[in-house]
């Protein structure tokens, strides 16, 4: 029996790249194949059907998020201090040209309302995986109770900042903005 000769997490980058770019119902198989380089055989017999691919890109991407996460707020001088670098390479990210917005939130978008159940809960624990990443922190800094509270008050904040650099020309007004709902985080220093 011959093996297959890829980089499987090569593999599922490109995938995660094109599907985060189209979204899944856009994203056609011939896509796929054009992607990823490998034939369609290939691709069932190692990954399985397109579910399982798009899977695979969003639990990629949810790892890739967190380990981001985890490195800026650990790199920096303080928590406090790494959700706000955090916080402000969200926004510059959001005006490059090439900016696609969080594969998660995207996800919940297009499968609200459609047959895909399972990616959706994929997307929504992803989410929340990231939420609860971010509660450990602050949890450490400010206890349980108002641990929780800052954490889902970051989430809405990044999250917001995803959603609403449908325009470029919004920075500024974005920064101000997570500057006035985040006030318990050191802006000062930034």
């Amino acid at each position: 029996m011959a093996t297959a000769k890829f980089d499987r997490k090569d593999i599922v980058e490109k995938l995660k790249q094109l599907f985060w770019e189209n979204g899944y119902h856009a994203s056609s198989m011939q896509q796929v194949v054009e992607a990823t380089g490998l034939k369609p055989g290939s691709l069932y017999n190692s990954f399985g059907n397109k579910d399982v691919l798009y899977r695979d890109a969003l639990e990629n991407y949810t790892n890739t998020h967190i380990t981001l996460i985890k490195k800026t707020i650990d790199s920096a001088p303080t928590v406090l201090e790494g959700i706000c670098l955090l916080l402000d390479d969200y926004i510059n990210q959001s005006g490059s040209k090439t900016y696609r917005g969080c594969f998660l939130i995207k996800t919940l978008f297009e499968m609200k309302n459609q047959d895909k159940q399972d990616l959706y809960n994929i997307a929504a624990s992803g989410i929340e995986k990231v939420e609860g990443v971010l509660r450990a922190y602050l949890t450490e800094e400010f206890g349980e109770e108002l641990g929780r509270v800052r954490a889902s008050s970051v989430m809405l904040h990044m999250n917001g900042i995803r959603v609403y650099s449908y325009r470029t020309n919004v920075i500024e007004k974005m920064r101000l903005g997570v500057i006035e709902g985040l006030p318990w985080l050191p802006w000062d220093k930034y």
